[in-house]
């Protein structure tokens, strides 16, 4: 049956983008060979012939509608992502954020991909980009011929790093010095009345309250930890690597060098904890730690947990010594110590046209971070937009992009708008500063009085009512059929 498979497509890389891509374009009765490198070749991040391997953390970030990740995967699982489907059905509890067993989660996208008649999985290195229509979705460590293609036809390269989180054992903590709690929600604003109603209690998460385990330090253990942070031994990059760190996920040691209680007010803050076993044990009758690590689950069985951004590269030996430094990781057992890897994009609005094809080869076209999009469900996103351009190209069509004021036609937009002279391009993560002003559609002076909450509603809903009327015009065959 497979000697009889004539693809119309082929995609190169089988990550999120890949994956999506693949799995998008065989949806709508594209046939399609999907080449992964793995397990032939590992990059220096992946440890798993897996596809969609998560190198970093196991959270694709929140899911309330109303944030800007969240209206990210509302729109994409109404799209028929594959990636959000699996994502859905591994996820392990994390409060308010999608987060997922990695190895559960890997296999269920590769079992989906491997038993679609409309796919072909071959695993193989790519020497050559191939004739005819392609999707480059080789990921942030793209290599080998596809690499030399993309820098030929680029006429530069362009890249920054990005780091990954250590993980411990769940059994190793010590739970004399932390505990289970989940932040608390702010409660919402409530308008003004002649005569005014008590206000509603604070939603406090779920029952149990225990999605993160909370590692609280004083400000004496803080401000030690600070100190070892910034005198411990860092792997330094090589001499052809030019290190430009992504702000939305910058090693921790990185964030401490911009000041001593940088990390207090960033990773560590303790904000909207509540020990529950009181303050025993703080001085001077403070009523909250100074400072907190908090770990988030990263199997659905709880016996590994990730330090929640404290991506790193410190050497592996100052990680276990500094990182124990944390009262309840004294005696922890790290299951994987942090690293740093690179992440290639090209200068998107120079060398795409729009249809996310090269603009030297519109046969071949660029999926996920390496278009300057940052994190796990923004390549996801790219790989579903670029597979349903690909698509129509197929049926010598032209898909219009999705409107600016959804979340994937912001994230589209980001990519393809032409800059100014001297105006830079840096991989984004999807956020409302991406979308079309609220004036410009609710008038000026409401999009004021909404406050903070009210305005993230407003994008919510506007972005809700714009997308079924693109997504009606993708395809005459949806994905979700699959």
């Amino acid at each position: 049956m497979l000697s009889n498979f004539v693809p119309n497509v082929t995609v190169i890389g089988g990550g999120l983008a890949g994956s999506e891509a693949a799995w998008q374009l065989a949806c709508r009765g594209v046939k399609v060979a999907l080449v992964e490198m793995k397990p032939v070749r590992q990059s220096p991040a992946h440890t798993t012939p897996l596809l969609g391997e998560l190198v970093c953390s196991n959270s694709l970030r929140s899911n309330d509608r109303q944030s800007p990740a969240g209206l990210l995967k509302a729109e994409l699982r109404r799209a028929g992502s594959l990636i959000i489907a699996c994502a859905d059905e591994t996820r392990v509890p994390a409060g308010d954020a999608l987060a997922v067993d990695r190895h559960q989660f890997g296999r269920l996208i590769t079992s989906r991909i491997a038993r679609h008649p409309n796919i072909r999985l071959e695993r193989r290195l790519v020497d050559e980009i191939p004739e005819g229509l392609c999707i480059l979705a080789g990921g942030p460590l793209v290599d080998g011929g596809a690499a030399r293609t993309v820098r030929q036809l680029c006429g530069d390269r362009l890249y920054f790093y990005d780091a990954i989180a250590p993980i411990v054992d769940a059994e190793t903590l010590d739970w004399d010095h932390c505990f289970r709690a989940s932040r608390q929600r702010r409660r919402p604003r409530q308008k003004e009345q002649p005569n005014p109603v008590p206000p509603p209690p604070v939603e406090a998460g779920p029952p149990d309250d225990g999605d993160y385990i909370n590692c609280p330090l004083t400000r004496d253990e803080y401000y030690a930890f600070v100190g070892e942070l910034l005198g411990g031994r860092k792997v330094l990059p090589h001499q052809f690597e030019d290190p430009r760190y992504f702000e939305g996920c910058l090693p921790i040691e990185v964030m401490a060098e911009r000041g001593r209680d940088t990390l207090a007010f960033g990773p560590m803050k303790p904000i909207g904890l509540v020990d529950p076993r009181g303050p025993r044990g703080l001085p001077d009758g403070q009523e909250r730690p100074f400072a907190i690590v908090q770990l988030r689950a990263e199997n659905r069985y709880g016996t590994a947990y990730n330090l929640v951004g404290f991506q790193t590269r410190l050497a592996y030996p100052e990680q276990k010594r500094i990182f124990s430094l944390i009262p309840a990781l004294r005696s922890a057992e790290f299951l994987r110590f942090g690293s740093i890897h690179r992440n290639s994009y090209v200068e998107s609005p120079r060398v795409l046209d729009a249809t996310l094809a090269l603009r030297a080869r519109p046969s071949l076209h660029l999926a996920g971070q390496i278009t300057g999009v940052e994190g796990y469900i923004e390549s996801t996103a790219m790989g579903l937009l670029c597979a349903l351009f690909v698509e129509a190209k197929t049926r010598d069509t032209l898909l219009l992009p999705p409107p600016p004021t959804t979340a994937l036609g912001a994230l589209y937009h980001h990519i393809t708008r032409p800059r100014l002279p001297g105006e830079p391009f840096v991989p984004m993560n999807i956020n409302f500063g991406l979308l079309p002003p609220l004036a410009d559609a609710v008038g000026e002076q409401r999009a004021r009085k909404a406050g903070k909450i009210g305005r993230r509603a407003l994008h919510a809903e506007r972005a809700e009512a714009a997308l079924p009327l693109w997504l009606a015009s993708t395809s005459q065959l949806p994905a979700h059929v699959c």
